[in-house]
Order: C-alpha cells, then structure tokens, then sequence
C-alpha cells in the first residue's frame, strides 16, 4: 500500500486505530509478541497476537482525510474489525475529564465523508463493536458516556472560535450540537463510521475525553490513556470470542 507501507501478511484481520503513532507502542505492549512492521509518514504499524488471532495496531494522524487513507488501505489488505482508540472533549457539564466517550454516531461537521455519501446518510459505528465496547467499560467499572460525537476537520475552530471570521456561526453551531446531546468532539470518527457503512466493515470508537470546554468551574485535563486502552482491548476480545463461536461447525 502506498501510503501505509504494507502488504496483507503485515494485516491481521482486527486493527485499533489510534491518532498518534506514539500511542501504537502502549497498544503493541498490550498484544503478544508484537512488533513494528512499518512506519512511513503519519502512518505507524505494530502487529501481535490477541487470544491467538493476529491483531495490528495503526496509527491515523490527526483528522478525517488521513484516517481515511488508512483504514480504506487497511480494508485493501483484508482487515474488517477496527477499533479508534483515542481522545476527545467532552461537550457536556456534567462529563468529567478521564470519562470514556463510546460513540454511538458521529455528526458529520467535516469535509472528507461528503466525498463518499450525501451528509444526509448517518455516521454510525456497528452495532457489535458498540455493544462490546460498552460492555468492556462496564467489565472494567469504568465512568464512561455513549453517544454523539461532534467530528470535526478544525481543531482550533473549536478551542478559539472567536479567533475566525465566521466566530458567530461557529458557536451558534457548537450550541446546537450541545443542545443536542452531542458528549464529545473529535476529527476521526465520522469517516471511519461511514467507510465502515460503504465496506461492510465492523468500526466502532472509543474515546478518552481529556478536558471540558463546558464546565462550570475549569476542570484538570486528563492524559492518562490507559482506561481507554484498557477497554478497547477488552472490547476486541470480546469481539475475537464472538467470532470464534460463529465460526464453529
């Protein structure tokens, strides 16, 4: 492939999709017998072993057009199960920062996934990696959200609106998708969401919210990734296990 830098032997079938190719090492320490098989640009691979099932961790860059990129080379190679591990600010006040957001759908505030579908058509993560995702959190007794993400192509739009010519529209729409229910903001969910769709492949997202925009009172960031982590490892597991009772005579 020519961005990610890979053949299908490199692939396992199920793969997490971090943003930073720095957090592709504490997934790979989480697997067995893992190593690095590529890394070319924003594009950083670790493949191992999970319950014996080969299992790759890839890293996305930041935002919906690179994430794009890897997981439709992902797909090329023979991968179906993904799993976006990453982080995301929570958009309601009652939501803490080290609380995990599990996405249920993804407003679709960007530009890549207009390129494939209408924007009528929902970003929707599958309904199995949901269901195992939120079952890991619940497993692991840890605070977690599902629902909405507002996925966006603007990092600073959002954390200085009033820095932009369109300043007013900007914050009337952030007001909406709060008004909304919408739990977190985020740049990679809703490509992933609708290439899944397109493919008929399993995607689904967990996130850690690190900070609070909406807060009452400012709350202390959060950068410990290791409950996220946690959870999408037990989400997959949970995953390899369903697979492997379908796929007994």
């Amino acid at each position: 492939m020519h961005h990610i830098d890979m053949r299908p032997s490199d692939v396992g079938r199920y793969v997490f999709l971090p943003g930073d190719p720095g957090r592709t090492e504490a997934i790979a320490a989480r697997l067995e017998d893992a190593s690095q098989v590529a890394y070319k640009r924003e594009y950083r691979t670790f493949t191992g072993t999970l319950l014996g099932k080969k299992v790759s961790v890839t890293s996305t860059g930041i935002g919906n057009p690179s994430a794009a990129i890897a997981i439709e080379e992902l797909i090329m190679l023979g991968a179906d199960t993904f799993i976006r591990v990453g982080t995301s600010g929570a958009m309601q006040p009652h939501i803490m920062p080290g609380d995990l957001a599990i996405v249920s759908g993804a407003i679709r505030d960007e530009g890549t996934s207009k390129h494939y579908l209408p924007v009528e058509f929902p970003a929707v993560p599958h309904l199995d990696v949901l269901l195992a995702l939120r079952q890991a959190a619940r497993q692991l007794g840890l605070p977690h959200h599902v629902g909405f993400s507002h996925s966006k192509d603007s990092f600073y739009a959002q954390h200085a609106p009033e820095r932009m010519p369109i300043a007013s529209e900007l914050q009337e729409r952030w007001q909406a998708w709060t008004a909304g229910g919408a739990i977190c903001a985020e740049m990679e969910s809703a490509i992933l969401f609708i290439l899944g769709s397109i493919y008929r492949k399993r995607v689904g997202s967990v996130l850690l919210m690190a900070i609070n925009q909406t807060a009452a009172t400012p709350l202390p960031p959060a950068r410990d990734q290791g409950q996220t982590l946690d959870t999408a490892i037990e989400a997959m597991k949970i995953l390899i296990q369903q697979d492997h009772i379908k796929e007994q005579p």
